[in-house]
């Protein structure tokens, strides 16, 4: 059903409007109609109330203590730091003083691993589902990925009171998530 309303424009809206017509080769209602339903899936940005996740963003990137980048530059660092299937030495060395630094970080703002998952899946480095009562399937883009991101999830999560069982596929892992006793 579609109904019938009439729009008064201002110059602006206007050129805008042609603009959308000549860029679409679509009618002033197809474009109307888009524009409208584009403005209400995007409606918290759009009106300058950021999303939770685009505000965690910008603390993270305001903080200079976070970088955007490309999970493509991602995956050839891990690739180039493998030699004959190995990681570098010296680079397992680095990241593992990274995340010994990071466990004591994570004790303090994580309760429990599905926090630090979430936060994790957040920054794009892994895709998490959780399975129910502690156990997560964690998806990783490559195989040097998910060597990179378990080996971090183990060494930064030993000041947080669980244990983790962790069985490794191919780009997938399963993480059980278990209380430790104190």
């Amino acid at each position: 059903m579609t109904r019938r309303m009439t729009v008064s424009l201002d110059d602006d809206a206007e050129t805008a409007l042609e603009t959308l017509m000549s860029q679409t080769d679509n009618g002033q209602s197809e474009v109307v109609r888009r524009a409208l339903a584009f403005y209400a899936a995007n409606f918290e940005a759009a009106s300058g109330r950021p999303s939770d996740n685009l505000e965690q963003y910008y603390q993270m990137l305001s903080s200079g203590e976070h970088v955007l980048l490309d999970v493509d530059f991602l995956h050839c660092f891990l690739e180039h730091l493998y030699e004959d299937g190995d990681p570098d030495p010296e680079f397992v060395e680095a990241a593992d003083r990274v995340s010994d630094y990071h466990a004591h970080e994570y004790a303090e703002r994580f309760e429990s691993v599905e926090e630090l998952l979430e936060w994790l899946s957040f920054c794009g480095f892994l895709a998490v589902r959780s399975q129910g009562e502690g156990v997560y399937q964690i998806v990783f883009a490559s195989e040097p990925i998910r060597w990179f991101m378990t080996r971090f999830i183990e060494r930064s999560t030993v000041d947080l009171s669980v244990d983790l069982e962790i069985d490794q596929g191919l780009s997938k892992v399963l993480i059980t998530e278990r209380r430790s006793a104190e």
